[in-house]
């Protein structure tokens, strides 16, 4: 005969797993201080603006036929 199984047992761990996910998650979506996402926002801000300095005039993407 089989033993029986605890279905509570799996149900909670089920849930510990989903909650545990859902905090590595919001680890990277909230966990990074105030100044470190300013200073990436600076970055990515002037990577911009350095792409945008190496634009030719007139680009619509033609020839000049």
């Amino acid at each position: 005969m089989t033993k029986p199984v605890n279905l509570n047992r799996y149900r909670k761990a089920r849930a510990r797993a989903d909650k545990a996910r859902q905090a590595d998650i919001n680890r990277v979506t909230f966990g990074s201080p105030k100044a470190l996402r300013e200073a990436q926002k600076a970055r990515e801000e002037q990577a911009a603006r350095a792409l945008e300095g190496h634009r030719r005039e007139g680009g619509d993407g033609e020839g000049d036929n």
